[in-house]
């Protein structure tokens, strides 16, 4: 049996919760065959567990590009891409590949900092990445910074800045409100170029939460290179997620990753779609 195959351009997580090894777990919980491009390695301080983000030679990653889309890739996902000639280059690979199932997971600082990692990556990211989004998925910082209209606050801010995205290029887009919003519900916002959906699961009262924005984008990625449609990729990811959050653990005594076995081992939180 064949498998469909996924591709992330993306930087190692260290600890194993984030990055491409959030990537190829999620990939391989979704019955996909992974491959990765490395972009970065991101390390912690033992002792604080403050980060290092070293990237690789450019060589290298266009290296591993070339390698990877050599064999067929029917899905390929974006993450930390840590400059401007690392973004440019995935842009390029990305279009000449002609792959029509890309999601940009728009990374812009890790996971406990908030330092972004180059300023001029949001212009990069929109010249280079965005066009070719089948769907993007910027969480509300990210969103804000590639809308330009400052981090969302409310639903109607969020329609407002995924608008602008839209007309940025992305086909789809996603703006993960998840618990960060005052709403009752962990709220994510999906807007396919026409229509607005309302995506609500239960709030997880757990700060094990590391990796999710990964796992979520790489979810979809795999559901479109399965053959789902956007909207349907959007939705069983956000139902995987939800059951990796409701089931993080405790690494050490700084961070918490998602468990990305969790919806096959225990089930899926309900996931409520509405239309706004």
């Amino acid at each position: 049996m064949a498998l469909k195959k996924t591709l992330t351009i993306a930087g190692s997580d260290t600890s194993g919760g984030a990055g491409m090894q959030a990537d190829l777990k999620t990939f391989q919980e979704h019955g996909t065959y992974g491959m990765v491009a490395l972009t970065v390695v991101v390390t912690m301080e033992p002792n604080g567990w403050a980060h290092n983000v070293t990237p690789l030679p450019t060589e290298l990653l266009q290296k591993q590009i070339d390698t990877a889309l050599s064999t067929g890739i029917d899905a390929i996902k974006t993450g930390m891409l840590s400059t401007e000639e690392i973004i440019r280059i995935a842009g390029d690979a990305i279009s000449k590949s002609g792959t029509p199932n890309v999601v940009i997971d728009p990374v812009m600082v890790c996971k406990g900092e908030d330092e972004v990692l180059n300023p001029g990556n949001t212009d990069a990211m929109i010249q280079h990445l965005l066009p070719l989004a089948a769907v993007t998925t910027p969480n509300l910082f990210e969103a804000g910074q590639l809308a330009g209209t400052g981090t969302p606050n409310t639903i109607e801010e969020m329609k407002t800045a995924a608008r602008k995205i839209h007309e940025l290029g992305a086909k789809a887009i996603v703006i993960k409100g998840g618990k960060a919003l005052a709403t009752e519900k962990a709220t994510d916002l999906f807007f396919d170029g026409e229509k607005f959906y309302l995506l609500e699961s239960e709030k997880v009262a757990s700060t094990y939460n590391h990796g999710a924005g990964c796992t979520f984008a790489a979810s979809v990625t795999a559901n479109l290179a399965n053959g789902l449609s956007v909207k349907e990729a959007v939705i069983e990811a956000k139902e995987f997620v939800s059951a990796a959050i409701a089931h993080g653990w405790a690494l050490n005594d700084y961070v918490g990753p998602v468990m990305h076995g969790a919806k096959s081992r225990f089930g899926a939180p309900q996931v409520t779609v509405t239309e706004i």
